[in-house]
């Protein structure tokens, strides 16, 4: 019988339990956090690409634009859309190349909830080899005690 600080069998393992659930639910919770913050970067490099692709284009249409006012008639006007059209061909490149290589060097794996797993794995192996080593030992003393 368990002395009034001792806790029973069946105790320790509804508390077992209990904190085995919990830690799932915290492991839950981290991996969800994690890739909620991968799901924003992704989503906010995205933007730009999208941004940077409507900016090239743009760029082209008023390339297209000067080369069509400069053939057409020989005035200043062309100059003026070509200069817009290399800026914004070169400001939607940046862009692109930028949100291109961020998302290519993002690591898509939640580091962070893969480590505390491979921990709670580490931990509940321990335990049960703290456990079996409890028993064998315990039924050892019992036969000792019979003798």
């Amino acid at each position: 019988m368990a002395d009034k600080g001792e806790k029973s069998i069946g105790e320790l393992v509804s508390e077992l339990t209990g904190e085995v659930r919990l830690l799932f639910r915290q492991e839950l919770d981290l991996f969800t956090a994690e890739m909620k913050e991968k799901v924003v970067a992704v989503a906010k490099d995205a933007a730009a690409v999208g941004v940077g692709g409507v900016l090239l284009y743009t760029g082209f249409l008023v390339l297209v634009a000067a080369i069509v006012l400069g053939l057409a008639t020989v005035m200043p006007a062309w100059g003026a859309a070509l200069l817009v059209a290399v800026g914004l061909i070169a400001i939607g490149a940046v862009l692109v190349l930028k949100a291109g290589k961020d998302v290519k060097e993002m690591d898509a794996k939640p580091e962070q909830t893969v480590g505390a797993l491979k921990e709670t794995v580490q931990w509940a192996k321990t335990l049960r080899l703290t456990n079996s080593r409890r028993r064998g030992s315990a039924s050892k003393s019992g036969i000792r005690k019979a003798i």
